[in-house]
């Protein structure tokens, strides 16, 4: 067990039980437990496995792989419309937790399988930048050199974002409002 992560889930307010016998799952495969993004993360030899993640209105167990592995249990849930690789389990209850235990191993067995294997998500081309966000790039080199460095999938999200916008007009607002967070090298769903 790791203080820093001891003191997250001592000091949790939501799914406070629910992730400590999820915890309790995870300890029990062959995982090192850390923190990262501020939650509590679950490696094997230095490759991210799964994270802990506390949702407003479930738990969540996310396997960063989680679209190479194979859901027999049909228990696996992509995260959202953009996602590529992270799938996740969720939990409402720590009922959930503890009957899903023997399948939250055979999950995490196979995450690390894959992850042994080399397997790696196949990254369809990236989607095209929307011209006006071409555009101020080409005129705003502090912002082309943040949005730039930015991780591949806060790139997508600032472009799903903007790309979903009918009007020009409404597309270049949204340029205008995500520049100090895309300066700030955060995401258009990162917590300010």
């Amino acid at each position: 067990m790791n203080s820093a992560v001891d003191k997250k889930f001592e000091d949790a307010s939501r799914w406070r039980e629910e992730a400590i016998a999820l915890r309790k799952v995870l300890l029990g495969c062959d995982l090192t437990e850390t923190l990262k993004w501020g939650k509590p993360c679950y490696t094997n030899n230095g490759k991210n496995i799964c994270i802990i993640q506390r949702m407003n209105n479930f738990l969540a167990l996310l396997f960063f792989k989680g679209a190479l592995l194979q859901d027999p249990d049909r228990v696996l849930h992509v995260q959202g419309p953009n996602s590529r690789a992270g799938y996740r389990i969720c939990f409402t209850d720590i009922r959930e937790v503890e009957r899903l235990c023997r399948i939250i191993k055979a999950y995490v067995a196979e995450a690390i399988r894959v992850e042994r294997a080399g397997l790696s998500i196949d990254r369809r081309t990236e989607p095209d930048l929307p011209e006006e966000l071409t555009e101020t790039l080409s005129r705003d080199a502090e912002l082309k050199s943040a949005f730039e460095n930015l991780t591949p999938g806060r790139k997508r999200g600032y472009i799903y974002f903007i790309s979903s916008a009918r009007q020009a007009k409404t597309r270049l607002s949204r340029i205008a409002k995500s520049r100090s967070r895309i300066l700030q090298g955060k995401g258009i769903h990162d917590k300010c």
